[in-house]
């Protein structure tokens, strides 16, 4: 199975194209940038949203629906939100065959359309805080779309609250930023850097952006959620109003934050190999795949023991049999391998003569990763693998993060650093030296990391030389 696939070594972006097609994620659509998920790719999805989900409503959120069509004056009101997104608008002037007296813009975020409903449902302190979430799709015009990092339309969650104070708000913001954290390195295996992004780099309209950077195979980062402290600046445009205590009229202080279909993308790029993916259990849509091995006559008594795994499986994991017929138990190894599923069961005669199941894990290959175990036990040395399994993938993943950043001293070691991967630096804090970094590298400022060790005495920035405030953190960057 893996022999259609391009080595990560060779060509990433090759690979990677190779793995979501050939494990059945995802493909093109006849739209440019635009794409189909697949129902394996989907149930990863799922996986990811009811995880979300969970962490939202623990914290008091409420899913909704708004409308995916907006007003185009509605995107105007806010004038850095309308100059941020104006390049990636898909805008309707037509419908019903006839021309539409005002335009309409397909919603690339919904700041604008839900602050009009927030300025109708909102009237008082009692109605504060306003917590909502939709999982929706949105829709961005992509020049250069890749599947699932960047495409035309794609798959989100977009959370939108309104608070009482600034304080409430930047609360807010913080604890979303923290649950997205959370969540990247329990759930999905990777370590992830909390930070706030530069002055150039926030949201359009946004009074300070929090993101989660990612380390990719490939050593360049990865965005993979943002938080936005919106402070009054939408709550202004869009006249979102409620009445105190003391009955005076005040502007609510509003956030908003997001992750997408992206996340599939990095989980594809932290841990994939040469053979395809290597999906983290707790995502994995099928955590353990039972493979029966045998010639014809020894059919019966295989799938005899196979049907006494299943039971003491039950409902533990979520596990799937793999009894084609028409393909070799070697052809089904590779594509479950291609699939990244976590844990391989096999059951053959030797095995219902030992009374065991033979268990191989996907990240360790070859005969390292393969043991015996009584059935007898079965149930728990599965679900203790695959614990082992999620862990070892984000040390894994830590390792090679940490063994890709540095902390260059000079301009020469900065330019080495981000070929290589992450480099951390003392930075001056001026947007222009930022965009020159960016002219003369490609590295982006990612974040100014929120975790802040104190300044060397005297340093100043790698670029220019000026005094530093603070660390930032460089990459190149998808």
């Amino acid at each position: 199975m893996a022999e259609g696939i391009t080595r990560r070594s060779e060509d990433f972006a090759q690979w990677y194209n190779d793995v979501v097609r050939r494990a059945e994620l995802a493909d093109y659509a006849p739209v440019r940038g635009c794409m189909a998920i697949r129902p394996y790719g989907y149930a990863l999805w799922e996986n990811i949203q009811r995880s979300l989900d969970r962490r939202f409503k623990e914290t008091g959120h409420r899913n909704a629906y708004f409308p995916m069509f907006i007003p185009y004056s509605f995107i105007q009101k806010e004038a850095e939100h309308v100059e941020g997104f104006s390049p990636q608008l898909a805008v309707v002037t037509h419908g019903g065959g006839k021309k539409l007296e005002e335009p309409l813009v397909v919603r690339p975020t919904s700041e604008a359309i839900i602050g009009h409903f927030y300025s109708k449902w909102i009237n008082s302190y009692r109605d504060l805080p306003l917590l909502i979430n939709q999982w929706c799709n949105v829709v961005r015009w992509e020049m250069r779309p890749r599947l699932f990092l960047r495409t035309t339309e794609f798959l989100w969650q977009e959370g939108h609250t309104a608070h009482a104070t600034a304080e409430e708000a930047e609360e807010e913001a913080r604890r979303i930023l923290d649950i997205y954290a959370e969540f990247a390195e329990r759930e999905m295996a990777i370590p992830v850097i909390k930070g706030r992004k530069s002055e150039s780099e926030k949201f359009p309209g946004a009074l300070v952006s929090y993101t989660i950077e990612g380390m990719m195979g490939d050593r360049r980062a990865l965005q993979m959620g943002t938080s936005h402290n919106l402070g009054q600046n939408f709550a202004k445009a869009f006249d979102i109003k409620y009445l105190d205590r003391e009955n005076r009229l005040q502007y609510c202080w509003t956030t908003s934050w997001g992750v997408s279909t992206r996340l599939i993308g990095a989980l594809i790029m932290v841990h994939g190999d040469d053979n395809g993916l290597i999906l983290p259990p707790r995502l994995a849509p099928i955590q353990v795949i039972v493979v029966p091995i045998y010639k014809e006559e020894e059919r019966t008594k295989v799938m005899e023991a196979v049907e006494r795994v299943k039971g003491l499986l039950g409902d533990r994991v979520r596990w799937e049999v793999d009894d084609r017929d028409e393909y070799t138990a070697g052809w089904k190894f590779n594509e479950w391998e291609l699939r990244g599923v976590p844990l391989r069961i096999e059951v053959g005669p030797r095995d219902v003569e030992a009374e065991q199941a033979t268990l191989a894990r996907r990240d360790v290959p070859g005969k390292e990763g393969k043991w015996a175990v009584p059935l007898e036990g079965l149930g728990e040395a599965v679900e203790q693998a695959l614990g082992e399994i999620q862990e070892a993938l984000f040390k894994r993943a830590l390792a090679f993060r940490e063994e890709h950043t540095h902390r260059p001293t000079t301009w020469e070691e900065f330019v080495e650093a981000v070929e290589d991967g992450f480099a951390l630096i003392p930075w001056c804090g001026d947007a222009a030296c930022e965009e020159r970094i960016q002219e003369e590298t490609k590295a982006t400022n990612r974040c100014i990391p929120l975790e802040q060790e104190a300044l060397p005495s005297g340093a100043r920035c790698v670029h220019c030389g000026k005094p530093a405030v603070e660390w930032a953190l460089f990459a190149r960057a998808y």
